[in-house]
C-alpha cells in the first residue's frame, strides 16, 4: 500500500491541457517577456526536436535559440514536459483529416487517409513516437484525429465491441511502421547518406557476415520478390500491402458478423 506521504512526494502528472494551464499570460502586461508567445515557443521547440532529437533538447537550449533567458520561457510553461506535450499536439495539426461524417460508405478511403497522415507525422518527426505513450494526448489536434479515427471505424459497420480492436490493429501497426521508417531516415541523416547508400552498405555487410546462415536465403528470396526500384518505393509497397491486409481483416469480420440472408 502506498503511503500518503509517498503520494504527496510523487504526484501523478496531469496534462498541460487541464487545470487552466493551456493558456498563460494573465499577469500584468509588464510581466510578460516581450517578443514571445506560447505559439512561437512551441514552433521553435518542434524545429529543435526535428533537428536535434529528444535527448539533446533542453529548456536552456530552447532559450538560447529564442535569444531569451530560460526563466522567460517558464513564464509560458511550468515544465519541460508541458512544452513537449504542446509540441506533440502541434505536429498533429499538420495532418489533413478526411471527412468521416458525410459518406460512411467511404470508410476504406477514410482509414487509408488517416493511416497515411499518421505515418507522415511519425516519419517527419521521429521524436513523436517516443512521446505518444507518455502523455494523455488530449490537445485539440490529437482529439480531432482520435474522433476521425473513431468515426471511420464506426463507419465500417463493425459491432461496437470489436471497434477498439480494429483501431488498435490499424493504428498500432501504423505507429510501429512509421516509427521504424522514421528511425531509419534519422540514421541515414546521421550517417550523411541517402536511403539508397545506407541500405546498400547495411545489406552488404549483413550478407557478408551472415552468408552461411540459413535465414539469409529466405531473406534473399523475399527481397527479390519485394520489388521496387528505390528504398522509398519498398517502404511504400510494404505499407500499402500491410494496410490492405488490415482492411481485408475488417471486411472479414463484417462478413462473419453479417446476419444470415443479409445482402453483400
Amino acid at each position: 500500500m502506498v503511503k500518503a506521504a509517498g503520494r504527496t512526494k510523487n504526484p501523478a502528472r496531469t496534462s498541460v491541457w487541464l487545470h487552466g494551464k493551456a493558456r498563460r499570460g494573465s499577469g500584468r502586461k509588464g510581466d510578460q517577456p516581450s517578443g514571445l508567445d506560447r505559439d512561437r515557443i512551441t514552433e521553435v521547440t518542434v524545429r529543435l526536436l526535428d533537428a536535434e532529437g529528444l535527448t539533446k533538447f533542453s529548456m536552456r537550449r530552447l532559450a538560447g535559440e529564442l535569444n531569451v533567458t530560460a526563466m522567460s520561457v517558464y513564464w509560458y510553461v511550468d515544465t519541460k514536459d508541458d512544452l513537449l506535450e504542446l509540441a506533440l499536439d502541434a505536429v498533429l495539426g499538420e495532418m489533413e483529416l478526411p471527412d468521416t461524417e458525410t459518406d460512411p460508405e467511404a470508410w476504406r478511403d477514410q482509414l487509408r487517409a488517416l493511416a497515411d497522415e499518421y505515418r507522415k507525422a511519425l516519419i517527419g518527426h521521429p521524436w513523436v513516437s517516443q512521446l505518444v505513450g507518455r502523455f494523455l494526448n488530449i490537445g485539440p489536434n490529437w482529439l480531432a484525429f482520435a474522433l476521425a479515427v473513431q468515426n471511420a471505424v464506426r463507419n465500417t459497420g463493425l459491432p461496437a465491441y470489436t471497434q477498439n480492436g480494429a483501431i488498435s490493429a490499424v493504428f498500432q501497426f501504423v505507429y510501429g511502421f512509421g516509427t521504424m521508417e522514421g528511425h531509419f531516415l534519422a540514421r541515414c541523416a546521421e550517417a550523411g547518406m541517402t536511403q539508397e547508400e545506407f541500405y546498400q552498405e547495411a545489406t552488404g555487410t549483413i550478407r557478408h557476415e551472415l552468408a552461411a546462415h540459413g535465414v539469409m536465403q529466405n531473406a534473399y528470396d523475399l527481397m527479390a520478390a519485394r520489388g521496387g526500384d528505390t528504398v522509398e518505393e519498398m517502404w511504400e509497397r510494404d505499407f500499402t500491402i500491410a494496410l490492405d491486409l488490415m482492411i481485408a481483416g475488417i471486411e472479414s469480420l463484417l462478413t462473419r458478423n453479417r446476419p444470415a440472408g443479409a445482402p453483400d
